[in-house]
């Protein structure tokens, strides 16, 4: 892959450094500086947590587990890394910088974060960087010009990032599919858990997110991370959310499935999942992904309305906020190097807010989709106790199939999500064509 990688990789600096120049002008600064960062200290100890590099250093270059190092940027010359390769026999020594992509950098090697610092070009410079914790030596000022510029470009993937992409996507599929036999096979949550992490060859820390692993019920707990060690008495439904990385790119994968036998929910997935199919088909220039958010609550009513769940009309149960009791979150939401991705809401380069639809506070994105974005499509259906107690007292609640209610309620919910390129034509559904290839 890494043959491949070297021409898109080779394109891909150029269009950043293009970005940077346009940036750096907007800003009023001569030197963009970009803090790989440093791992935090845990709280009255002496161990850190987890290291995870800042997106924008990542964005030039996949090193991962580089702390205390720096991507230096001045319009008209080369990119440089000063890189921080510590004297240190407690840890892992971050390896010498090689592959695809060295050329397209002049690198020093430093021992400590102190020397890459004292390097760091003086006069104008905007530096990103997190503000805790802090860099001695160096302020972040992450300058909204740039940094909005720079986050609102961030959104249409080059080729090298769309590779990548897709690399994570056939990573996580395979992994899915060792999670469903897991499940089939009567695995705990746990077990399941560790059957993912062993296909996917990657550990939780090297995950994009924490893997959320639902057996039964726990399938209605949108962010379920509990894992329960033991199995349940009966597998009844199995829902998992989870990715995998890629040279800090991010693939976001949930499915839904039911155990043989339970064919009253399996009829309500397939429905789910033909809804699902319908709304990554309408990822092209120029949709709204507010207005194809609404369409989904509305189709959604529709299959709530046919397996009888529900007694009204669609447009009722939306202006009523029925579906959102059973559909409570967003469609979905920009990703890349990070699951959450930025810029989902702004107007333009130079920043704004695109305002959610009135009645729909967790929808992640309100932008009109363009070619290059890639953003995931994950509908769901849920029986959570809380949301549809609050229905009980309405009016609404004559129109709701109780009995019905009950009889899903042991099963959870339903979600079922893709990552979905924007092209000039047709949508490029990452994570379908992942799942086929391993057929």
């Amino acid at each position: 892959m890494s043959q491949a990688l070297a021409p898109l990789y080779a394109q891909h600096i150029i269009s950043l450094r293009q970005r940077a120049d346009k940036a750096l002008t907007l800003g009023g600064f001569d030197h963009l500086l970009i803090a790989a960062s440093m791992p935090l200290r845990k709280f009255l100890d002496d161990q850190d947590y987890v290291f995870v590099a800042n997106p924008h250093f990542r964005h030039w270059l996949p090193l991962t587990d580089a702390p205390g190092s720096w991507v230096v940027y001045t319009p008209g010359g080369k990119p440089k890394l000063i890189f921080v390769q510590p004297h240190d026999y407690w840890h892992v020594v971050p390896a010498a910088p090689s592959g695809y992509w060295v050329d397209q950098f002049d690198i020093t090697t430093v021992r400590t974060n102190a020397e890459a610092v004292a390097l760091l070009p003086q006069g104008r410079r905007a530096v990103i960087a997190p503000e805790c914790p802090s860099i001695e030596g160096v302020e972040a000022n992450n300058p909204p010009a740039v940094v909005n510029y720079l986050h609102w470009h961030r959104s249409y993937k080059t080729p090298y990032e769309l590779e990548l992409m897709r690399e994570a996507n056939r990573i996580g599929a395979r992994a899915h599919r060792a999670a469903e036999q897991a499940f089939r096979a009567g695995e705990s949550e746990f077990g399941i858990q560790l059957a993912y992490l062993a296909a996917a060859g990657q550990t939780e820390a090297e995950l994009p997110y924490s893997n959320i692993v639902c057996l039964n019920e726990h399938g209605a707990v949108l962010h379920y991370t509990h894992f329960d060690r033991t199995p349940p008495q009966q597998h009844r439904s199995f829902l998992i959310d989870a990715g995998a990385s890629k040279s800090g790119y991010a693939s976001d994968i949930t499915r839904t499935h039911a155990s043989a036998g339970h064919q009253e929910f399996q009829a309500l997935i397939d429905s789910v999942e033909r809804a699902q199919q319908g709304f990554a088909a309408k990822v092209q220039a120029g949709q709204s992904y507010s207005e194809l958010h609404i369409h989904a609550h509305h189709t959604l009513a529709e299959v709530l309305r046919e397996h009888g769940l529900i007694r009204m009309s669609a447009e009722s149960a939306v202006q009523s906020g029925v579906s959102s009791a059973f559909f409570p979150h967003g469609l979905g939401h920009p990703i890349g190097l990070q699951v959450h991705d930025v810029a989902g809401f702004q107007v333009d380069e130079s920043g704004g807010f695109i305002a959610r639809p009135e009645g729909h506070p967790y929808l992640r994105m309100t932008r009109v989709l363009e070619p290059g974005m890639v953003v995931t499509i994950e509908p769901g259906l849920y029986f959570i106790d809380m949301l549809l107690e609050s229905l009980r007292a309405q009016p609404v609640s004559n129109d709701i199939d109780w009995n019905k209610v009950a009889a899903l309620r042991p099963y959870g919910g339903i979600r079922i999500e893709d990552d979905v390129a924007c092209t000039d034509g047709a949508p490029e559904n990452l994570t379908r064509n992942a799942f086929a290839a391993l057929s």
